[in-house]
């Protein structure tokens, strides 16, 4: 009506879209139908990815975890730890799953004994990162 409006598709337009994007499509298949080659051939690189997956993602982190466990089992009572929250501590009791932590004076929390994210080296309550207050005195 006013020379602005788009015609209507019909419906050979969109046949002649439709084809031109199915034809590449059947011309890259095989011919006929025939077999492509031997099924192990293809299987092939899925069992190579498997493989560098494993060697690459799996089997550190389970070694990862073997050796936290090893670790969490080995806690003993006055191992100064971290929490996987950030909570510095010394563990004052020891049960089946839970420890109690000393995380100040006459300040003691329980927790889950999967809280311990590692256990810090060192004595005394200095600081183990060697920062200090009093560096300049």
């Amino acid at each position: 009506m006013y020379g602005f409006e788009r015609p209507i598709p019909r419906y050979k337009d969109r046949f002649i879209v439709l084809s031109f994007l199915v034809e590449p499509a059947y011309a890259m298949g095989d011919a006929g139908g025939q077999s492509s080659g031997n099924p192990i051939a293809q299987l092939l690189p899925f069992v190579l990815m498997f493989v560098v997956l494993y060697f690459l993602i799996l089997r550190p982190q389970i070694k990862k975890q073997k050796t936290q466990q090893k670790m969490i089992d080995q806690l003993a009572k006055g191992d100064k730890i971290v929490t996987s929250g950030g909570l510095y501590g010394v563990i004052t009791n020891l049960k089946d799953d839970v420890i109690l932590v000393k995380i100040a004076e006459n300040v003691r929390v329980e927790m889950s004994r999967a809280a311990v994210s590692r256990v810090r080296d060192g004595g005394g309550d200095d600081d183990s990162d060697g920062d200090s207050d009093d560096k300049g005195k």
